[in-house]
């Protein structure tokens, strides 16, 4: 599932560093935290691979 915005495209790729091995997880904040526990690797390369053009940069909460 593609992300629907700049900041959960954003937090995907954190999430997928950290549950690659090159980012320790302590270091992650908010959404990519509990990303990185609750999705698959091959989830997370969905989100994070989004294009970043044309999105806004937050969902809107409609």
């Amino acid at each position: 599932m593609p992300a629907k915005s700049a900041a959960q495209q954003k937090a995907a790729g954190a999430a997928l560093s950290a549950k690659r091995g090159d980012t320790p997880k302590s270091e992650l904040q908010g959404a990519s935290r509990s990303m990185v526990e609750s999705m698959s690797e091959k989830e997370l390369e969905d989100r994070a691979s989004t294009k970043r053009k044309g999105k806004p940069e937050h969902k809107s909460k409609d």
